[in-house]
């Protein structure tokens, strides 16, 4: 567990790092009971047990329904009100290039009067850079633990914007590889990539409405942290609604891509069809010609004829190459 005590007027006055079990923690959060109106603590945790949640929870007078949430990594994103306390749940995502895979992990923040807590699940940590630009711009502390929430959330959406950004990227090599002159099938490609677009929707349309949501209940408030917050939380709103779009634009796009691909799998397919149909058509006249002459009838006037075997392999020869050459003039060869 980690805690950071703020001012709002001179920024960051203590940092904690210490086990939940250990003593020096209910001193910890002793203090952030003890916080004055111009102070507010900031509680972080990384993958938490069971037990150490639900000890925090009591400690800091959460919702049990909230901490349960909290426990599991399962949550879609939404807010919800418990008194005095927000909790917020969101997804974490980046983009990994080597893997060509969008990867997902989960937060839950509780935002109350004097205190934020951040319950983190998956490798990916945004409190570090929320905690960083908090610390560069000490003017948002006067918000108290809104400027936390609206820290956390601005780099999370900007991840998302980083993570559509890459999978525009893959997306745009992808359609090079489709159109090129090469005839390589692109089909699973092409859905991995689709998989992992509808994994990236998964996390960011869920989203907008919670902030939107989030935005209304600020724009309602008067003379307030919230309401003096909401301005840089429809900053936020606006960031994330342009990834909505493109992320929504790049599922059309793959769409798009796919019905490509599988045209041009069918051109292939018809090509190699015609290529099959004009080489049989090119030796059934052969066939046909050494039937006729390998009938061995009696009366067959060719059969005596110096020159019939001579003739005969020169029609087979000749209608041959006058159906190669035709067929190759009209692109079936």
């Amino acid at each position: 567990m980690e805690c950071v005590v703020y001012e709002k007027q001179a920024g960051r006055s203590e940092s904690v790092e210490c086990a939940v079990e250990d003593a020096a923690c209910q001193v910890v959060l002793k203090r952030l009971r003890d916080l004055g109106d111009e102070e507010f603590g900031w509680v972080r945790l990384t993958d938490p047990s069971e037990e150490d949640l639900v000890r925090l929870g009591d400690d800091l007078g959460l919702h049990p329904l909230a901490v349960e949430d909290a426990m599991h990594a399962r949550q879609r994103p939404k807010y919800e009100r418990f008194g005095d306390v927000l909790a917020v749940a969101l997804k974490t995502l980046w983009y990994v290039e080597d893997e060509g895979a969008v990867e997902t992990g989960e937060m839950m923040l509780f935002v109350g009067p004097r205190f934020v807590l951040t319950v983190r699940h998956g490798p990916v940590d945004p409190c570090a850079e929320a905690a960083r630009r908090l610390d560069a711009d000490q003017e948002m502390l006067r918000l108290g633990p809104w400027a936390v929430l609206h820290a956390v959330l601005d780099v999370v959406v900007d991840a998302y914007g980083d993570a559509a950004r890459s999978v525009r990227t893959a997306l745009n090599r992808l359609e090079d590889q489709v159109f090129s002159s090469s005839r390589v099938d692109h089909t699973q490609s092409i859905y991995s990539l689709k998989r992992e677009v509808r994994e990236f929707r998964d996390a960011v349309q869920p989203l907008v409405p919670v902030l939107q949501g989030l935005l209304t209940g600020m724009t309602d408030e008067a003379h307030s942290a919230e309401a003096e917050a909401a301005p840089y939380f429809r900053d936020v709103t606006d960031h994330l609604h342009r990834t909505d779009i493109e992320v929504r634009t790049l599922d059309e796009l793959l769409n798009s891509v796919l019905g490509a691909q599988q045209a041009r799998v069918g051109t292939w397919q018809n090509d190699d069809m015609r290529r099959i149909s004009a080489w049989a058509a090119i030796f059934a006249v052969p066939t046909m010609v050494a039937g006729v002459y390998g009938m061995n009838f009696e009366h067959m006037p060719e059969l005596g004829w110096t020159f019939g075997y001579p003739l005969a392999l020169t029609l087979m020869a000749g209608a041959s190459a006058a159906l190669h050459r035709a067929f190759h003039r009209n692109g079936w060869l």
